[in-house]
């Protein structure tokens, strides 16, 4: 299978509104945050750099969407978020599910499991 790119899907909209509504939220009562994959991946003054590094050294380009702009760039896909897809030529593909995703601790463990799912659909 030739990988055109990884899409992850925050469970959150997008817009500078929602954003400051959300780091408000993550601060004031993590636990409830709704959205794993930006409580792994970003800290309070943005994307972890540790995160960034392992998304340039996959080889493969990472593109990073919002609920909101799921839909409009893919349609109404039945989709629970967060999540990733796999995007080939003529497929979208989930990666990892949001089951998979919310029982992720940190972010060790996410990069475990991206490369690890990476690593079976290239064999």
């Amino acid at each position: 299978m030739k990988i055109s790119s990884i899409v992850f899907v925050y469970n959150a909209d997008s817009g500078l509104l929602n954003e400051m509504k959300d780091y408000v939220h993550k601060i004031v009562s993590p636990a409830s945050y709704g959205c794993k994959l930006c409580a792994i991946t970003y800290g309070s003054t943005g994307m972890k750099d540790e995160w960034k590094v392992f998304i340039e050294q996959l080889g493969i380009p990472v593109r990073f969407l919002h609920r909101d702009e799921f839909v409009e760039n893919y349609g109404n896909i039945e989709a629970s978020f967060p999540c990733g897809y796999i995007e080939t030529e003529n497929d979208l593909e989930l990666f990892i599910s949001t089951e998979e995703m919310n029982k992720l601790n940190n972010l060790k463990e996410l990069k475990i499991l991206v490369r690890t799912k990476i690593n079976s659909i290239l064999d």
